[in-house]
C-alpha cells in the first residue's frame, strides 16, 4: 500500500456512510477521518448523527469531539488538524478513509486550499447583524448581491451566518468571496481515491425520514434539553443547525413536535439535495448508487479501492 494514499468516502446525509465506513476501515486496516461540520461539537451526538461510543470503539475515529458548542472552529481549523491527524494515521502504518457530507471540508483538504490567517472581523459581523435585525437578513442579501453576484445566488436568503461571512470577505479584502481562488497547500501530498455513495431520491428521503424518527427516540429532545441546562444559549450557531434549531423552537412552545419533525424532515430532504448538487460539481472516482442492493456493492467498492491502492 502506498502511504500517500487517501480514500475519501462522502455521500448525502442518511445514505450509509457510516456502516460501510465501519466495515471498509476494518477490511483496509484504516482508520476514519470525520468530514461532518456538526460532529466536531462535544455533547451534540444524536442530532448529528454522530457514531456511536460501540463503533468508535471498533474502529479509530478522529476529527470528532474537537470543540464545545460555543467554541469557534472554521475550516482553516478542520484543515489544519486533519493534515496532522492524516501525517499521524499514515506514520502508524494505517490507511486513512476521509467519511463524511461537509464538502466544503472535503474539498478544502483534498484541494488544498490556502486560507486568509487573518483572524473574524467581529466589529465588522457585529454590524452586520444589528442590520439584519432591524432590516431583515434579506437585505443584507441584497447587499451581498450587488457586490458579489455570484455568491449570492450561492447562498441562500435566510442564511444570516454565510452572508455575513462573504459580506466580510469583501469588505476586508475588497475581493468578492466568489473570486478568491484556492492555491496549492504544501503540507498536501496524498493520492486521493474519492467515492460518493447515492441513492434513489424516494430511498434516500424515505430513510431521512426514518432516522428523524430514530432520532426522537433515542433521546434527541433531551439532549437538546440538556445542552441548555449546561448554558448553551439557543442562539449560538452549533444550537441554530438543523434539527437542533426546530427543537428549541419546540421547547420555546414556538412549534408542535408534530411541526418540528415536519420541518425537520423537509429540510433535511433540500440538504440532501444540495449535498448532491455541491458533489456534482467534484472531482469523483466512483459515484454508486447503492438503491435496492444488499452488500455486494461492498466487494465492488472494496476491489475497486485495492486496485487503486496496486
Amino acid at each position: 500500500m502506498s502511504m500517500d494514499t487517501l480514500i475519501v468516502l462522502a455521500g448525502p446525509t442518511a445514505v450509509g456512510k457510516t456502516d460501510l465506513s465501519i466495515v471498509l476501515a476494518k477490511e483496509l486496516n484504516a482508520e476514519i477521518l470525520s468530514a461532518d461540520s456538526m460532529q466536531i461539537y462535544r455533547r451534540m451526538d444524536i442530532g448529528t448523527a454522530k457514531p456511536s461510543p460501540k463503533l468508535q470503539s471498533e474502529v479509530k475515529h478522529h476529527l470528532i469531539d474537537l470543540v464545545n458548542p460555543d467554541q469557534n472552529f472554521s475550516v482553516a481549523d478542520y484543515q489544519a488538524e486533519f493534515y496532522r491527524i492524516i501525517t499521524d494515521v499514515l506514520r502508524r502504518g494505517k490507511l486513512p478513509l476521509m467519511v463524511g457530507g461537509t464538502g466544503l471540508y472535503i474539498r478544502a483538504c483534498t484541494q488544498s486550499y490556502v486560507f486568509d490567517p487573518g483572524g473574524p472581523n467581529n466589529e465588522l459581523r457585529n454590524e452586520f447583524r444589528k442590520i439584519a435585525e432591524r432590516h431583515g437578513v434579506t437585505t443584507l442579501h441584497q447587499r451581498l448581491a450587488e457586490v458579489d453576484p455570484q455568491a449570492a445566488i450561492r447562498i441562500h436568503p435566510n442564511d444570516l451566518v454565510r452572508i455575513i461571512r462573504a459580506l466580510e470577505v469583501f469588505h476586508t479584502t475588497g475581493t468578492p468571496l466568489s473570486a478568491l481562488q484556492p492555491k496549492r497547500h504544501p503540507d498536501f501530498q496524498y493520492k486521493t481515491t474519492y467515492i460518493f455513495l447515492d441513492r434513489d431520491r424516494n430511498e434516500l428521503y424515505h430513510r431521512i425520514e426514518t432516522r428523524v424518527d430514530q432520532m426522537i427516540e433515542d433521546g434527541f429532545i433531551e439532549e437538546v434539553q440538556t445542552l441548555l441546562q449546561m448554558g448553551y444559549d439557543s442562539s449560538l450557531k452549533p444550537m441554530q443547525s438543523l434539527g437542533y434549531r426546530h427543537i428549541n423552537e419546540y421547547l420555546q412552545g414556538k412549534l408542535s413536535l408534530a411541526e418540528a419533525l415536519t420541518q425537520i424532515k423537509r429540510e433535511t430532504r433540500h440538504y440532501a439535495k444540495r449535498q448532491l448538487t455541491w458533489f456534482r460539481r467534484e472531482p469523483i472516482d466512483l459515484w454508486l448508487n447503492i438503491s435496492e442492493r444488499k452488500q455486494e456493492f461492498i466487494g465492488e467498492i472494496l476491489r475497486y479501492i485495492e486496485g487503486r491502492l496496486d
